[in-house]
């Protein structure tokens, strides 16, 4: 059967149908624990917190550089030629790719990505010197000589990916390293996938330079109605529906006959926090069972459509839009995620879509993407598109203004390789230097080069109800699958750029020994070449094999009932039966 529409989540999602998607809303502070990823990472869980009280002595920190593995390696210094303070002379702009590749090899203002775990923007350090990450969670265990983890990290309960960033733009230790590795008279760039409003005041107040759209105008365009209307302002169509409010069911029928939209709805409100927030409403139970989330809100109420999710990154210049490559997604399988039609990952193949179909979402995107120019917004989104398998109809599915999860495999494509990484063209927008794009030559290009790539990447998530204490967990590195078919980690690795086979995978470590794990919690995450799914949408016998060999690389302990009982309480679900 032909899947039907979602609202993906940026690493968790909660119960829910494939329909237009919505990732965690940078607004919106949620009572479960955040995804990071999108940032996959989440907070250690609370039932920590629950079990520590009871038992009245301190919980096991996280494990963290400060206290397992191997010795952190020496903090990074300053590269010689970048602290001599020497700037080659330039009388003109940037004015082919072969300049812009130059002039980004021989950066030396440092750029930071802030985030709970590195994964969204791993291996960019390939191709900008200076790039380099500061995270709340050390996959590397001090090992990788361009993450840096502060060792000093209580236990704090994350309420969202903004906060644990936030925390760490303030710590003394993260304070210190930007200001070793940052020459004198430059000022230090920091990205990150999620931020505020106190984001902004806290890089003002540090004299850093945050290069990022701003924190309102993102949160104006996060809105699925701003992004409806603003899509339909320039011809870019969504799934067939009508912004409203309604009272009651009989209210919402009475509007959805009336817009010709059916009786088998979608409803979506403003902003969404990991797809808490679509509703499937075909009879009245279903409308009863969300029915304090839905009357008096404003809606988007669609027609439910049979569809194929596909995600796609790009970036608006101030020469027009470039798109990534396009790529379908992993939702809703029991093996990975417990939430149903939450999104697991995604798939990039050259046939994902036919060459029309790709001409025309390509000339969705970017008239989309040159649309938010006149909104002021700069740099890089990722647009959700909706394929209707049963017409054939392309739809805007969602707007999200920022860097997403897609990002792990945008960058390691034959296109980036021919020219830059997508996110360069983002880092170029905010450099402040004059350059020159023919947007239309690399769009060109990167769609004919589509055709050469397979990359897969999957989030294993904890899928129990149980929290547990981790004991041993998987080393983060590269795995390969020895002459009896098993998977067996080969050596540790700094990024996945190097795999060359679907023998290959390289795992990224999320939660290790000290951590917790519950429903929803992000084990790590695999990437891959080759697909992971077969063309009806199941995982294929493959991706079950490197899902079961990761999880069976993880031992855990339990905690008492008692701890569990109180850990759902706190965050608003309940145990399974």
């Amino acid at each position: 059967m032909a899947r039907t529409q979602k609202d993906k989540g940026s690493a968790q999602d909660p119960d829910r149908d494939t329909t237009a998607t919505a990732k965690p809303s940078s607004r919106r502070r949620s009572a479960n624990p955040p995804a990071v990823n999108g940032d996959p990472v989440k907070p250690a869980a609370k039932a920590a917190s629950t079990a520590r009280s009871r038992a009245r002595k301190p919980v096991p920190r996280p494990a963290t550089t400060a206290n397992t593995g191997p010795l952190p390696v020496a903090a990074p210094t300053l590269d010689p030629e970048i602290a001599s303070g020497e700037r080659p002379a330039r009388r003109h702009g940037l004015r082919n790719m072969s300049e812009i590749r130059h002039y980004f090899r021989t950066n030396r203002t440092p750029i930071f990505f802030v985030g709970a775990s590195a994964f969204n923007l791993l291996g960019l350090d390939r191709w900008v010197r200076g790039f380099s990450y500061i995270t709340y969670y050390d996959s590397w265990q001090g090992a990788h000589p361009r993450v840096f983890s502060p060792i000093h990290k209580p236990y704090i309960e994350w309420q969202s990916g903004e906060e644990i960033n936030n925390w760490l733009l303030r710590h003394h230790e993260v304070r210190a390293h930007i200001a070793r590795l940052t020459p004198a008279g430059e000022r230090p760039k920091i990205a990150m996938v999620f931020f505020d409003e106190e984001t902004e005041a806290i890089c003002e107040e540090l004299g850093y330079e945050l290069i990022l759209p701003a924190a309102a105008l993102r949160e104006h365009l996060d809105s699925k109605m701003v992004t409806t209307r603003i899509a339909e302002s320039v011809g870019v169509p969504s799934v067939p529906n009508v912004i409203t409010t309604v009272a009651s069911y009989e209210d919402l029928q009475e509007q959805a006959e009336k817009a010709g939209l059916g009786s088998d709805l979608v409803v979506q409100t403003a902003y969404g926090d990991s797809g808490k927030t679509t509703y499937f409403v075909a009879d009245a139970s279903s409308f009863a069972k969300n029915k304090d989330d839905i009357v008096g809100h404003e809606l988007k109420v669609m027609k439910r459509i049979n569809n194929r999710p596909i995600a796609v990154e790009a970036v608006l210049t101030r020469h027009g839009t470039i798109v990534g490559p396009f790529m379908t997604e992993i939702t809703g399988h029991k093996e990975l995620t417990p939430y149903r039609g939450g999104w697991a990952g995604n798939e990039m193949f050259p046939d994902v879509l036919d060459d029309v179909t790709r001409r025309t979402a390509t000339r969705l995107v970017r008239t989309l993407g040159d649309r938010l120019g006149a909104e002021g917004y700069r740099g890089f989104f990722e647009v959700d598109v909706l394929l209707d398998t049963d017409t054939g109809d392309v739809y805007l599915g969602e707007l999200n203004p920022r860097i997403s999860g897609a990002s792990a495999i945008t960058n390691v494509t034959a296109g980036a390789y021919a020219d830059v990484p997508l996110f360069v063209f983002h880092l170029l927008e905010y450099a402040g230097v004059d350059f020159e794009l023919d947007v239309d030559e690399i769009n060109d290009r990167w769609e004919e080069l589509a055709a050469a790539d397979q990359w897969s990447h999957m989030i294993i998530k904890h899928t129990d109800a149980v929290v547990e204490h981790i004991d041993v967990a998987p080393p983060t590195g590269r795995y390969v699958l020895d002459a009896y078919g098993r998977l067996a980690f080969s050596q540790g690795d700094l990024d996945w750029h190097l795999l060359g086979s679907e023998s290959e995978s390289f795992f990224l470590r999320i939660y290790g020994p000290g951590d917790y794990r519950w429903k929803g919690a992000d084990l790590g995450i695999l990437v891959t070449k080759g697909r992971l799914q077969t063309p009806t949408g199941r995982l294929s016998i493959r991706a079950k094999h490197l899902i079961e060999s990761i999880r069976a690389m993880y031992a855990a302990t339990p905690l008492p009932p008692a701890a569990e009982i109180d850990q759902y309480e706190q965050i608003g679900t309940e145990p399974a039966p």
